[in-house]
Formats: structure tokens, C-alpha cells, sequence
């Protein structure tokens, strides 16, 4: 409600963006959690519980906004978010197209967040050797050390090349800095499952 009235007395370009961003995120609400609360990874996700109609509103705010060539990381972020949710399934990502538009948000907002989510969709594209380089760089760089996100990935990439005894110690860094408890219930499992 808030960024639809922003957006109503400041139609600015980045404000799009913003609401866009917001809609996209809200309209996957749903299945971002099971019955019993617990996370639900987004490959994972039950896509017939979208909101669809949310979907198409904020692809259609990102897709106005990118047409200005005014656009800036809202926007940017906006659009990564909308091929998550245009993919009809985890499988069928543009993992090539997310990776290009990590690029141009890098230009804005350079981060080594926006790199690691990036070194993800490197990995989704080119496989899990070749995101796990990246993560390594980061951290060897002393970036996101203290990130639970950062081991956890890692821990995640490791995991997909069997490299198990090296993904044990990841997601046991990333239980030592997570904060929120449906999240460390999370790494738990995944921790628990490799043993399984």
C-alpha cells in the first residue's frame, strides 16, 4: 500500500522499481514456508501458490522502467526477481539473463552481496565448481566472513560436488553466525542431510 501510494505521488522511475521489487517478492509469499512453518528453497517452491496477478504487475513495472534507460538497482533488482517468477519452473530459469542483469547492478551498486548472489547464478548457469570459485574469491578477499549467507552457499556448492566433509565444516560457519531461528533450522537440516 505504501509503495503504491509513493508510487501515485512520485512516479519516478526507481520508485517503480521499488514497488515492483516489493510486489514480485509479496507475491511469492506463500510458498516461501511449509505447513509447519519451516523455509521452503525457491527451486523448491509450489509456483501454483504465486500470485500471479502480482507477478504480471510488477513484471510490467519492471519492464516500463527498464525501457526508460533511467533506471537504477531498484529496478535492476526488480528485474532479477521477475525471471525468477516468469520461469514456469526452477528448471526452466534464464540463469544467463539473471547473471547479465547481476552485471549491469554490480555497475550501481557495487557489493559483495549483489557478488555473491551473482557467483549463485553463476553456479546455476555454468555449474557449482564455477560459483564455488567465486564464493572462495570473496571470502579470501575477507568479504562476507561474518555473512551466514556466505558459508552456506559455500556449504551448498561443496555439497552438489560431493566434497561432504568441506560442507559439513561450511554449514557449521553458517549455523555460528545465523541469526533468526526458522534459518538455523534450515542449515540444521541441510547439515543433518548430508549424512543421510
Amino acid at each position: 500500500r505504501l509503495g503504491r501510494l509513493l508510487y501515485e505521488l512520485l512516479p519516478d522511475v526507481e520508485v517503480a522499481g521499488l514497488l515492483a521489487l516489493m510486489l514480485l517478492h509479496d507475491a511469492r509469499r506463500a510458498a516461501r514456508t511449509d505447513a509447519s512453518g519451516e523455509l521452503v528453497r525457491l527451486d523448491e517452491q509450489d509456483r501454483s501458490l504465486w500470485d500471479r496477478q502480482q507477478i504480471a504487475e510488477g513484471a510490467l513495472l519492471v519492464q516500463r522502467a527498464l525501457s526508460t534507460r533511467a533506471f537504477g538497482p531498484y529496478a535492476l533488482q526488480a528485474a532479477i526477481v521477475a525471471v525468477h517468477a516468469e520461469a514456469p519452473s526452477a528448471a526452466q530459469t534464464d540463469w544467463t539473463q539473471i547473471v547479465r542483469l547481476y552485471d549491469v547492478l554490480l555497475q550501481f551498486s557495487p557489493s559483495a552481496v549483489v557478488e555473491l548472489n551473482r557467483a549463485v547464478a553463476v553456479a546455476m548457469r555454468d555449474g557449482a565448481e564455477a560459483g564455488l570459485l567465486l564464493v572462495d574469491a570473496l571470502l579470501a578477499q575477507g568479504h562476507l566472513q561474518d555473512y551466514h549467507l556466505s558459508h552456506a552457499t559455500r556449504a551448498d556448492l561443496l555439497r552438489q560436488l560431493a566434497r561432504l566433509d568441506e560442507a559439513r565444516e561450511a554449514y557449521r560457519s553458517a549455523l555460528r553466525l545465523v541469526q533468526l531461528e526458522p534459518e538455523r533450522r534450515f542449515l540444521q537440516r541441510q547439515l543433518d542431510g548430508l549424512d543421510s
